[in-house]
């Protein structure tokens, strides 16, 4: 196993810099189950704007040495509403209250060295410095007979549980992008996950 050697966010111009390693880190982990993600930097580059534009969003980066080998980001909910706001239609929620934590992406060979729960950490952390008072994020679902599904994928949904995450009923986001194996893009079920902070 590598080791990781600093979790740490960056915000501002640090953000921008590191934003086209974290479109490939993207590419190359949602490559992976359950994403199956056939992506490009042109895509990236368009989707990952959002996060140059925000003021209050955040990155944060997994790093060995100076090499960034993961990345999690943040952004209150509101700089997103034009994806997200048709699945809260009808729940109550005040999008302006929700800090959206969106991706996180790190290379297998730095995994178990609780990178994910400093992910969370960081970012729930920034939320709360910023006057939020829930955090959501959104997990693509897949079949269970899937046929790309491998035999032996564990869901995380036992580790967001952990973190005082649960899913909202109803609340799917749909998003679209290619798959693997794809002629072009699909729409895929998201569904959303919610704690107070």
């Amino acid at each position: 196993m590598a080791e990781v050697s600093a979790v740490r966010p960056l915000t501002g111009a640090a953000l921008e810099a590191a934003l086209d390693d974290v479109a490939r880190l993207r590419i190359k982990v949602f490559h992976d189950w359950p994403y199956l993600y056939d992506g490009d930097l042109g895509y990236e580059r368009k989707y990952l704007q959002s996060y140059r534009d925000s003021d209050q969003a955040i990155v944060v980066g997994a790093f060995d040495g100076d090499r960034l080998i993961g990345a999690s980001t943040g952004a209150p909910l509101t700089d997103h509403a034009e994806d997200f706001a048709a699945a809260f239609e009808g729940t109550g929620l005040d999008l302006g209250d929700i800090f959206y934590c969106a991706e996180s992406v790190l290379l297998s060979e730095y995994r178990g060295q609780g990178v994910g729960h400093k992910f969370f950490d960081e970012r729930e952390a920034h939320a709360c410095r910023l006057g939020f008072s829930k955090a959501a994020f959104c997990g693509v679902q897949r079949p269970d007979d899937h046929p790309m599904r491998p035999a032996q994928y564990r869901p995380l949904d036992t580790f967001w549980r952990a973190r005082g995450y649960t899913p909202l009923p109803g609340v799917i986001a749909q998003f679209s992008w290619k798959d693997i194996g794809e002629d072009g893009e699909t729409l895929k079920p998201l569904q959303f996950w919610i704690r107070d902070l």
